[in-house]
């Protein structure tokens, strides 16, 4: 299962969607993720905790896209939280 880590929480700042560290993860986490619309989607579903299935799932459901082209924005949004550290695996 995956899911957003602890003290990563998504705002909304000056109309932007944006990711930042609190608490103890602001030690470590300098800075923000701007996500765009279907970025905060995710992390919507995120939160909750979820599977790959059910991100593309999200995506496929908000928008006119098929399957493959779906999880390759899934992945690719994967790839960035994990290098920024904001996701884990349950």
């Amino acid at each position: 299962m995956l899911k957003t880590k602890e003290n990563f929480v998504l705002r909304s700042v000056a109309g932007q969607s944006v990711v930042v560290a609190v608490a103890q993860a602001s030690v470590d986490f300098n800075g923000m993720l701007t996500l765009n619309e279907s970025g905060a989607i995710l992390w919507r579903v995120l939160e909750k905790g979820c599977e790959k299935k059910d991100l593309v799932d999200a995506l496929l459901a908000e928008y006119e896209v098929d399957e493959a082209t779906a999880a390759q924005s899934v992945e690719k949004f994967l790839e960035t939280l994990q290098t920024a550290g904001c996701v884990e695996t349950e």
